[in-house]
């Protein structure tokens, strides 16, 4: 029986927004891990103590550009892509009040670098004669996160099904603003260097407090095999922040100046099958979808954002036993879709699409340990 509900801890530690996050790359979605716990009654049994440590680690390297979900080949042929690589550690913290509820805070720290040449001198031949490509980077803390969750059904009476129910509220601790030096060419071939705010998908925050929602769930199908399931929305009424995109404009656009604070969304659905001969052992298999939306639940839409999703297919491996639990996921990109942003709508004659750039997989490995 142990071995049936346990293995779904490992999922409520590595939901996404990293997404950002990540969309994995230029849409930018925050890391945003979920550390509730979750599981069955057989591991709350098993637990020593109230509290809870984990770290959660993510990267990607994102450089594949799409207009939709056409993917837009020649920029990696002409070697005038954007590159983005991302290292994310998200720390976590959980109180288990009792059985049931449970209170979490999360702190991601990043590093960030994205390579481009259209930000320095230009994609153009005429602006960037030697193809030159320059690096911007960011890095420290990311936004942090309470939350509190609730299962439905106490575990202590074993169900073969449960869910929990999970509010947070996310706080703007990190920088919204980072900057970072971008290369000029003088018409005399002479490089000089400004100092603005880098890309809005390597910023560390948002600049807004949201309002997270998530649900957890599981279905024991038999005593070796779980269903599990876990979505999860960012509200972030907050319209736009005060970082400008461009300072280098003669005009900042009304729409699209400032960078948009967007909503978020991830959800995964899969299952899980113990392996017998390997106490605490899983092998996991799902799918997910994450990414933000062109228009937001509340408040308005206006600023500069790449929204878009990413559909994966998502293998990994848990592992649990007694106070420790150590998971491994490796989503794959099946489906990538950059989706017209609200200023894009804008347009009258409706042609306007921005792209962004996608990764073709993420890396994620949690560690966590009750005292």
């Amino acid at each position: 029986m142990k071995s049936i509900y346990t293995i779904v801890l490992a999922f409520a530690y590595i939901i996404i927004f990293n997404a950002s996050a990540s969309a994995q790359g230029c849409v930018a979605v925050r890391h945003m891990s979920c550390a509730a716990p979750a599981g069955s009654a057989d591991y709350f049994k098993q637990r020593s103590g109230h509290w809870q440590v984990s770290a959660g680690y993510r990267f990607f390297r994102s450089y594949k550009h799409f207009v939709g979900d056409e993917e837009q080949k020649q920029r990696v042929e002409q070697g005038t892509n954007v590159i983005n690589v991302s290292h994310a550690i998200d720390l976590g913290l959980t109180y288990m009040v009792n059985q049931r509820l449970s209170f979490s805070v999360n702190l991601p720290i990043q590093y960030n670098d994205r390579s481009s040449l259209y930000e320095h001198y230009g994609n153009a031949i005429a602006q960037n004669p030697q193809q030159k490509r320059f690096d911007t980077q960011s890095q420290g803390i990311g936004d942090l996160r309470l939350s509190g969750n609730y299962w439905l059904v106490n575990p202590v009476t074993l169900p073969k099904a449960n869910l929990s129910v999970g509010l947070g509220v996310k706080l703007p601790t990190g920088n919204y603003a980072a900057t970072d030096d971008f290369h000029r060419l003088t018409k005399e071939g002479v490089d000089y260097t400004i100092n603005k705010p880098v890309d809005q998908s390597i910023q560390l925050g948002d600049g807004g407090v949201g309002v997270s929602v998530e649900l957890q769930g599981y279905v024991s199908l038999t005593k070796t095999l779980t269903a599990y399931a876990n979505g999860f929305y960012l509200f972030n009424p907050r319209e736009t922040n005060s970082t400008v995109r461009n300072p280098e404009a003669t005009t900042i656009d009304l729409v699209t100046g400032n960078f948009s604070v967007a909503d978020q969304f991830a959800a995964r659905i899969g299952l899980s099958q113990s392996i017998k001969a390997i106490p605490g052992l899983a092998v996991m298999l799902g799918g997910r979808v994450e990414g933000v939306p062109a228009i937001d639940a509340f408040g308005g839409s206006n600023g500069f954002r790449r929204p878009g999703y990413i559909v994966s297919v998502e293998p990994g491996l848990s592992y649990m036993r007694h106070r420790t639990s150590i998971a491994a996921t490796v989503p794959v990109a099946v489906y990538r879709n950059r989706i017209t942003s609200y200023a894009d709508r804008l347009d009258p004659l409706g042609l306007k699409h921005g792209d962004a750039a996608f990764a073709d997989y993420l890396v994620s490995i949690n560690v966590s340990r009750w005292f």
